[in-house]
């Protein structure tokens, strides 16, 4: 993989700038957008960029920070999805609260904003209490977002309960956008200097890259991302007309700036921030080393995009004008939905095979196609073809035993669970015979080296094949349609 991005200097400047930020104050909140683990989407735009970078550098931080999640209820209500893991919101809290805590971080709390009495949300309040873990309620904040006087005072924020910290330095981080960590960080502030405590904002947020033009593909990459919530890029005003320096910033931002810098002047007694600019401690900007790879990434990042919220509108999850969206930025880039190397084959060999369904992989520059077969659905198929590919396996070898076969689908036809295996299935039987067979140890060792690899499906892949690929780190995209056209 070509490399386009200097993580260890990201580290090291990212770092600096927060830690410059947060001696400005006796406590800073800081807003962390986006992923705290495993930021998969700047891993795939920028070549280089590690996936726990953010991880890393707030290691070098721990002794001065302790986390804060916020949760929406509505969003629990709604069993909200993380469509990268197939988890629900309530769940991915858990897995943030655990992650934390297994790499030695300090969890202060759970808050669950916008709370309105919901049931489901009472059952998980019960369950994060139970298992430790402290939980505040907000509701909706009197005055917001106009009301100025109202939001700071006793019926605004100060309404909400106060969260105790001992920390410098608190992360307010969330599973996912409208999540409530802005107005997390406000109400704390607003208490914070009630109680005579210097305590300051900022966020920290990768995407877009405001020191990157606006059209850019990894700004364009972000506004892909981030078309079912509509949002848009622009030029920030407030920064230009103060500073007479263009930076690239977003709608929702630009649009709240005026209110909030308002907010944090009546908290604070003085302007901090005088743009939305201001706010960030962002340095990516600064750590692309090879521009011409940052913009090929994005280009397929907006292609990938492209077919999964294609997929999202079949199976209703989103409406038309989000695909759109995606569809006018790859005409602004131009390029199309056959940019992917793995899309074309795909199709000519599912043409080939009379409408077998069919996935394509790219592998080392090589293309590597597997079928559904009457043992295999193709997601086995061609992750067992790649890892032959990749040590040198001939073709007609077989690596998977039928002593190990026989019992698992019999077992799968006695439970009326499918007469093929799936690609953990796959996995599964894989791991047995290396026990045995030298040749599936030496495939098994390569599944590694399927990181990062584009593949392309003729149907929409979905359950455990689809999770599979993804923990491979298979950069899957799919066709718009069910196999066989079954819902």
């Amino acid at each position: 993989m070509k490399v386009g991005f200097d993580n260890k200097k990201y580290v090291k400047i990212q770092s600096k700038k927060i830690r410059e930020r947060f001696k400005l104050f006796d406590k800073l909140y800081l807003e962390v957008g986006g992923k705290l683990f495993d930021d998969s989407h700047a891993a795939r735009i920028l070549p280089g960029f590690k996936n726990d970078v953010k991880i890393s550098m707030f290691k070098e931080l721990k002794k001065d920070l302790e986390i804060i999640f916020c949760i929406n209820a509505g969003d629990i209500e709604r069993n909200k999805t993380r469509g990268e893991y197939g988890i629900t919101y309530d769940q991915e809290i858990i897995k943030l609260i655990n992650n934390s805590k297994s790499l030695g971080f300090s969890v202060n709390s759970v808050v669950i904003t916008l709370y309105k009495n919901q049931m489901s949300v009472d059952k998980f309040i019960k369950k994060l209490n139970r298992n430790g873990i402290k939980t505040y309620i907000h509701t909706f904040t009197k005055g917001y977002p106009t009301d100025v006087e109202t939001i700071v005072s006793e019926e605004g924020y100060g309404a909400n309960p106060y969260i105790e910290t001992t920390k410098k330095l608190i992360l307010v981080n969330a599973p996912g956008p409208g999540s409530g960590k802005l107005a997390t960080c406000l109400s704390q502030i607003y208490h914070e200097n009630l109680r005579g405590v210097n305590a300051g904002y900022a966020k920290f947020e990768t995407f877009p890259v405001w020191n990157l033009p606006l059209k850019h593909p990894v700004n364009l990459a972000y506004e892909a991302a981030t078309a079912d919530l509509k949002d848009v890029n622009m030029i920030d005003p407030f920064h230009l007309e103060k500073y007479g320096e263009t930076a690239v910033n977003y709608n929702r931002d630009i649009e709240t700036f005026p209110i909030l810098k308002a907010i944090l002047n009546r908290v604070m007694k003085k302007d901090i921030y005088f743009s939305p600019t201001d706010m960030g401690v962002n340095m990516v900007g600064f750590c692309i080393t090879n521009n011409d790879v940052v913009e090929e990434a994005s280009k397929k990042e907006i292609v990938r995009r492209y077919y999964n919220e294609l997929n999202n509108y079949k199976m209703g999850l989103c409406d038309e004008d989000t695909y759109k969206k995606i569809k006018l930025l790859m005409n602004e880039l131009n390029i199309d939905e056959n940019y992917l190397d793995v899309i074309k084959p795909a199709l000519e060999k599912k043409e080939k095979e009379n409408g077998t369904p069919v996935i394509a992989m790219k592998v080392n520059r090589k293309i590597i196609t597997g079928k559904q077969t009457d043992l295999l659905t193709p997601a086995g198929t061609v992750v067992l073809n790649a890892i032959k590919y990749l040590s040198k396996i001939p073709d007609d070898i077989y690596l998977l035993s039928p002593s190990v076969l026989e019992p698992m689908l019999k077992l799968k036809k006695e439970m009326n669970s499918g007469n093929r295996l799936t690609l953990p299935e796959v996995l599964t039987a894989l791991s047995i015979c290396s026990v045995t067979n030298p040749l599936a140890a030496k495939a098994m060792a390569c599944l590694t080296k399927l990181n990062n690899s584009d593949a392309h499906a003729t149907y929409i892949v979905t359950n455990g094949d689809k999770r599979a690929l993804k923990e491979l780190k298979i950069n899957l995209t799919c066709e718009n349609e069910f196999m066989g056209e079954k819902i």
